[in-house]
C-alpha cells in the first residue's frame, strides 16, 4: 500500500511538477536576459520595445505615439526579438539541410539534372 503511494507521487512528480519547474527555469532566465532595444508582449497583451533596465522594472515604449510604460518584470510574458531570431536560425539551418539533402540527391543521380548530365556522358 505504502509502495503504490509512493509510486503516484513519484508519477505526479515527473507528470506535473517537474515540468512547470523547468518552465518557470525557462522563463526567469528570458527575463533576466532581456536587453534594450528588446520587443516584448506583457501578460497583459501590450507589446513594446524595452527603453530603460532596472533591477525589478522596465520602461517600455509603445504605439505609434512612442507612450512610455514602467512595467516590472514578472508581467513579461514572452520576448519577440529573441522568438524572430530563433525562427530566423531554424529557417536557416532548414534550408542548410534541404540544399544537403538535394546536393546527396544529384550525386546519387536521382535528381532530373543528374540524369541528363548520365545521359550526356553515353
Amino acid at each position: 500500500m505504502i509502495l503504490m503511494m509512493v509510486g503516484v507521487f513519484v508519477i505526479m512528480y515527473f507528470l506535473m511538477i517537474r515540468p512547470q519547474k523547468k518552465k518557470q527555469k525557462e522563463e526567469q532566465a528570458m527575463r533576466d536576459n532581456l536587453q534594450i532595444g528588446d520587443e516584448i508582449t506583457t501578460i497583459g497583451g501590450i507589446v513594446g520595445k524595452i527603453v530603460t533596465v532596472k533591477d525589478d522594472s522596465l520602461i517600455i515604449e509603445t504605439g505609434a505615439d512612442r507612450n512610455r510604460m514602467k512595467i516590472t518584470r514578472w508581467a513579461i510574458s514572452q520576448n519577440n526579438t529573441a522568438n524572430e531570431k530563433l525562427a530566423a536560425e531554424r529557417a536557416a539551418a532548414k534550408e542548410a539541410a534541404e540544399k544537403e539533402k538535394a546536393a546527396r540527391m544529384e550525386a546519387k543521380g536521382k535528381t532530373p539534372k543528374a540524369k541528363k548530365k548520365k545521359e550526356e556522358k553515353f
